[in-house]
């Protein structure tokens, strides 16, 4: 006997429309997915500019901390200056340019900030997987001291801390390394005591391996991805704690521009040449907002529960 005709005719495809397989991804998540790759490539976009500046800006443009010109003072910006360059800029109180300051300060900040960043980190990773991993009285110990510290403001901190040193880029990296060593600390230990207990943790200890293998083999690499996140929101706020301690003379030595202490100069020149702390003020919130929506960026895309929402 013949089928019936009904049987014989594809499926209706605005039923197949309407009723979408539960493996095609919804379309707000695809847009999500795309507005998040878009913040990550734009912000990345305009770290880079700032590297490549950092760079390769003051080799470009010679600057000398002790030069003065006092022929080109207060000149605004794209004033056509005696010795046939342009100061984009303009130049500040004594004559320099603005732009080659904020190059070479651009280099001391970025350079402070992947320091700090390096020996925060190393310290509070170690710290946090130390209490995480271990527990007991040494996790209270680790844990109530960082209690402690986050009482205190960091910047507060920093500039106690600052003010007992002096002013030096060494001294500024130490500084803001104890100030922001925690943050890394109770991120890593929240890791530390959800992975531990995992199946291939303890599939890993049961075959006989030790401590120093499980963390390093098994644990760590699980929790690269948050303290990834937590690496790139904490680098812009080093370099604005940086900034902020040159700004108050903390920070870096006058021989070694900064923004905070290019601000610093231009502040008494607001009514009559507000482009000596206007401009490096602009282009440093530009370098920490774009360090934020990385993070933020990372954050929503590492974090499962964000990405199936």
């Amino acid at each position: 006997m013949d089928r019936p005709t009904e049987q014989l005719l594809p499926p209706n495809d605005s039923k197949a429309a309407d009723n979408p397989t539960p493996s095609d991804p919804p379309v707000a998540g695809r847009t999500r997915v795309k507005i998040g790759r878009l913040r990550i490539i734009a912000s990345l976009s305009v770290i880079a500019l700032y590297v490549v500046a950092a760079v390769i800006g003051p080799i470009l443009l010679k600057y000398d901390p002790v030069a003065t010109d006092l022929g080109s003072r207060l000149k605004p910006p794209g004033t056509l200056l005696p010795g046939g360059h342009t100061a984009i800029f303009g130049t500040d109180q004594v004559g320099q340019d603005v732009l080659a300051q904020m190059m070479q300060g651009a280099r001391v900040s970025i350079t402070v900030g992947l320091a700090t960043l390096v020996l925060a980190g190393v310290i509070g990773v170690a710290a946090g997987i130390a209490a995480g991993y271990f527990g007991g009285w040494l996790d209270t110990v680790l844990m109530r001291l960082a209690d402690v510290q986050l009482t205190f403001p960091s910047i507060l901190l920093a500039i106690f801390i600052a003010s007992i040193l002096g002013p030096s880029v060494v001294n500024v990296v130490i500084v803001l390394s104890i100030s922001n060593w925690v943050t890394f600390a109770r991120v890593t230990r929240s890791q530390v005591l959800g992975l531990k207990s995992r199946d291939f943790v303890d599939a890993t200890r049961t075959l006989g391996a030790r401590t120093w293998h499980l963390v390093t083999r098994s644990i760590l690499p699980s929790m690269i991805a948050p303290i990834l996140v937590v690496a790139t929101v904490e680098l812009g706020h080093v370099i604005l704690a940086e900034a902020s301690l040159s700004f108050l003379g903390l920070g870096t030595p006058a021989s070694t521009p900064s923004w905070g202490m290019t601000i610093a100069n231009g502040r008494d020149y607001l009514s009559n040449a507000w482009w000596i702390s206007t401009i490096p003020g602009i282009g440093l919130a530009i370098l920490v907002i774009s360090f934020g929506v990385l993070g933020d960026a990372l954050r929503d895309r590492f974090d499962p529960r964000l990405r199936s929402m």
